[in-house]
């Protein structure tokens, strides 16, 4: 695990606010664990949790920079296999984290706040998803299930979970698609079930205007690099402002036939380690991605390239993601897309 960093002091830069990064996913069959929380869980229980109250006056959303809205934040599990796409209403989430899981897989977790809509396929948790959503507070989280030692940890965080194989609200099953990459998760129905808290800041930097600022940035119009023993690619697309992410050479879109993009790609590197309370059938073991500390990061915004560092002190705590010069890095409004990836991971 990384030791935690100083507590550093963040900058505004014209619009500010928040969001940060880590954690591991996806369903997988089990193999009975010791029934230990991982070391830096929380300990609050979903249960006591107080019930969410309208975000207050905030300036801007906290996680886009945008128009701020009244609306309960609800992170969910994704698949992100050829099985489980093209994935439903990806595009809708305000951040998304790309993941290792076990066996060199990768699985996202989209967090959403702008809109709450019906997503696919939702797949199961894993023990370091609560360490990386606790910077939000005690917000909604949609999974199909998970294995004992992951849903032990995730009872005793301070997510409001919402589990299918629990029973839990706001699921169905696709029948145009095959189980278990079928299982829809309907967000607004969730949210409310579970009483799923507000948005809040959690580190994430905004700024159109800080454009002007990257004249010394690295250009950059192409990301590769590698989570667990997956490729993940993005393409700067100038028309659209965005970054388009490819798999194997090919463009990606969502079920509407709109494109997989994001205004920001931030790589963020963490420690990786095997956590051995949770093995797949096949005898895979889960690997936990620790997003408590501080590590190297490069930010791709508007075709440039920025390299700094990241840090976060606790599971409460945002992370902060700073330039080279200790400044806030300023993302473009919009959303972000954030890969954890392992420290020797390449990126080009």
């Amino acid at each position: 695990m990384i030791k935690p960093a100083r507590t550093l002091a963040v900058a505004s830069v014209t619009m500010s606010l928040a969001l940060v990064a880590s954690a591991c996913g996806g369903g997988h069959a089990k193999k009975t664990p010791t029934p230990t929380p991982t070391p830096s869980s929380s300990s609050a229980t979903s249960s006591a949790a107080p019930t969410p109250t309208k975000a207050a006056a905030l300036a801007v959303n906290p996680l886009t920079g945008g128009k701020p809205t009244n609306h309960p934040v609800v992170a969910v599990k994704i698949d992100d296999t050829a099985n489980g796409r093209p994935q439903v209403n990806i595009d809708s989430a305000d951040i998304v984290y790309v993941e290792q899981v076990e066996g060199g897989l990768t699985r996202l977790i989209a967090v959403f706040h702008t809109n709450l809509p019906t997503v696919e396929a939702v797949r199961s948790v894993r023990a370091n998803d609560p360490e990386l959503l606790a910077q939000y507070g005690p917000i909604g989280f949609a999974a199909s299930g998970g294995a004992p030692n992951p849903l032990f940890v995730l009872d005793h965080s301070s997510l409001r979970a919402s589990i299918n194989d629990r029973g839990g609200a706001g699921f169905a099953r696709d029948g145009s698609r095959g189980a278990p990459y079928n299982l829809t998760a309907n967000l607004a129905a969730v949210a409310a079930a579970v009483h799923a808290g507000p948005a809040k800041d959690v580190g994430f930097v905004w700024s159109a205007a800080a454009q002007n600022q990257l004249g010394g940035a690295a250009v950059r119009t192409s990301i590769h690099t590698v989570v667990g023993g997956t490729s993940v690619d993005f393409v700067w697309n100038a028309r659209l402002g965005r970054y388009v992410r490819y798999i194997d050479g090919v463009a990606q879109h969502q079920s509407s036939g709109e494109p997989v993009a994001t205004p920001n790609v931030i790589v963020q590197f963490c420690q990786v380690t095997p956590y051995p309370q949770d093995v797949d059938v096949v005898g895979n073991v889960a690997q936990f991605t620790h997003s408590v500390g501080s590590g190297r990061v490069v930010v791709f915004r508007n075709g440039h390239r920025i390299v700094g560092t990241w840090h976060r002190r606790s599971d409460g705590s945002s992370t902060s993601f700073l330039n080279s010069s200790g400044n806030p890095i300023p993302l473009m409004p919009g959303g972000a897309w954030v890969i954890l990836v392992a420290t020797n991971a390449p990126l080009s």
